[in-house]
């Protein structure tokens, strides 16, 4: 598995386009903006998927323009209604569209396979009821629920503190090599961030 990042939009959210090198196609995590970036960082691969970590504008707000009738929207059911809502979303705060269309799939916790791309998928609510990271041998994609040397905020609606705290301890009793990209900012380890937080 191979995968670009590519920063997009005012709050910098990262939508990654990940791929196995030998296939002609590749999936979007959160494509919250800048379609044509996104596409550019394809690099002629046909779009086969977008997967999103949670259903915040600025994370989803490029979907409608990169979708079409054979690329599939998934996101966990919790977060559904994101996609569609513009009060749930936040796309009435940030100006965004207010619908993205109604998700494909529905994802609950377990293994998924996309672009030929096997992830496995772990429910980490807290940031927002839905939120998922997805992991993929010693990679790990958090969306806003682990950053480098932070975590999601749970002052938005849908936000949960203590659901968060239990993620985050469920993140972070994972291998400590594990790499971890998140939804902004650089990416890290899960060793750096147990030493962040004092952990063993």
């Amino acid at each position: 598995m191979e995968f670009r990042c590519v920063p997009v939009g005012e709050m910098q959210a990262n939508a990654y386009v990940v791929f196995q090198p030998e296939r002609p196609d590749a999936l979007v995590i959160d494509p919250g903006a800048e379609p044509e970036a996104i596409r550019l960082a394809l690099e002629g691969r046909r779009l086969a998927a977008i997967v999103l970590t949670h259903g915040h504008v600025d994370h989803i707000g490029a979907v409608a323009s990169l979708r079409g009738p054979d690329v599939p929207v998934a996101i966990h059911a919790a977060d559904a209604a994101m996609l569609t809502h513009p009060n749930l979303s936040l796309s009435v705060m940030f100006g965004g569209a207010p619908s993205q269309g109604e998700a494909d799939l529905l994802l609950e916790e377990g293994d998924l396979l996309l672009a030929g791309v096997p992830f496995s998928v772990l429910h980490t609510p807290g940031h927002t009821p839905g939120g998922i990271c997805l992991r993929c041998g010693d990679d790990l994609f958090t969306g806003d629920t682990l950053f480098c040397r932070g975590y999601g905020r749970t002052d938005l609606p849908g936000g949960d503190e203590q659901a968060l705290m239990r993620s985050l301890r469920r993140l972070l009793a994972l291998e400590e090599g594990v790499r971890v990209h998140p939804g902004h900012g650089p990416s890290t380890t899960i060793g750096r961030e147990r030493r962040v937080y004092g952990l063993p």
